[in-house]
């Protein structure tokens, strides 16, 4: 499914909550259609107006042999290596210094990105300058847990949607050990990781966009057992997004397929396990709340061809099945999901 990459961008502004830093760069004006240039270009963005705020900066504790004392000394050490004799001790002391974790992730992120064969000229070109104006600071071979690491605050929140940037980045560059130079594995070919995206996306954009209390609510089975055991057996029941007000519940589920029908003897059905689940959903739902008794159940899958939406009734209960079309104007987009819940 190749959804046009200025969408892909809106898609994880809402996905990361970070709709409010969607101007750090103009998606309608960048002309490729490769995602590796979007987000080199978000990152050049970003790292220009954090060099303009000021690039974070910690307290770093070093251990080192120097003239003088500064810091502590570290007296055992001096002796071992018998640094006196040639008149210099071992301190520790501390530094304020910017080669910190999040700093060391951006800096080395900016390195991969140059030394990526698919990346715009110039791009790569405004990467390369600012990657001169970094202060010392160590390039690192990057991990998963290296953004753990990561202790954002009030004065460096700032950090987080450049840093989003780069974990996305990192997670699908590998090196091409036969030119020694990186390539970008496209992710939107990975269905798992675009189905958590949409997911992500989707709960997002109707708690920005709505006036629902949007949730991900865990439903209990409505099965009684002679054992208690036996009920600790049954899965857990977790919906994607589940819309409710005063007096309207929706449950809506997710879901990321390159095709939205199964095919048998040519002729297109609906996946029946997924209406199973929604089903479930519904049904272990209701209790005696009215909003409960007639809530709405949305299959809803992204598609970039032909729209499609089925409707169906059970008791009180109206279930949907229905698409939203990604390669459209970003504005279509966002009315036709507020026309969804309206």
């Amino acid at each position: 499914m190749s959804i046009p990459i200025q969408n892909i961008y809106y898609l994880l502004c809402y996905a990361w909550n970070k709709l409010d830093e969607s101007d750090i760069v103009d998606v309608n004006s960048i002309s490729t259609t490769e995602l590796i240039d979007l987000f080199g270009k978000v990152l050049s963005n970003g790292i220009s107006r954090l060099f303009k705020q000021g690039l974070d900066r910690y307290y770093i504790e070093y251990e080192n042999s120097l003239v003088g004392i500064k810091g502590k000394l570290n007296l055992s050490r001096t002796i071992k290596e018998s640094s006196l004799q040639i008149r210099r001790t071992v301190c520790s002391y501390d530094e304020f210094d910017f080669n910190i974790i999040h700093n060391q992730i951006i800096k080395t992120t900016v390195s991969k990105l140059i030394r990526t064969k698919q990346l715009d000229a110039e791009i790569k070109d405004e990467l390369h300058k600012l990657y001169t104006k970094f202060p010392p600071i160590s390039e690192i071979s990057i991990r998963s847990s290296h953004f753990k690491q990561v202790r954002l605050h009030r004065n460096n929140y700032h950090y987080d949607f450049i840093l989003k940037v780069c974990q996305i980045i990192n997670e699908n560059l590998f090196i091409d050990e036969t030119i020694g130079y990186y390539k970008f594995k496209d992710f939107e070919r990975e269905e798992k990781a675009m189905a958590r995206l949409f997911e992500a996306f989707v709960r997002n954009f109707y708690k920005l966009e709505s006036d629902y209390n949007v949730s991900s609510d865990a439903i209990k089975w409505k099965f009684t057992s002679e054992n208690a055991e036996d009920l600790l057996m049954l899965p857990s029941m977790l919906t994607d997004i589940s819309l409710v007000k005063s007096n309207r519940k929706i449950i809506i589920d997710t879901k990321y397929y390159k095709e939205a029908f199964n095919t048998r003897f040519e002729k297109q059905k609906f996946d029946s396990s997924n209406l199973y689940q929604l089903f479930a959903y519904i049904k272990n739902q209701e209790t005696e709340e009215e909003k409960t008794k007639n809530c709405e159940g949305i299959l809803l899958y992204p598609t970039i061809h032909q729209d499609f939406s089925y409707s169906f009734n059970y008791e009180k209960h109206k279930i949907r099945i229905i698409s939203i079309n990604l390669n459209q104007d970003w504005k279509e987009i966002k009315e036709a999901l507020i026309k969804i819940v309206a």
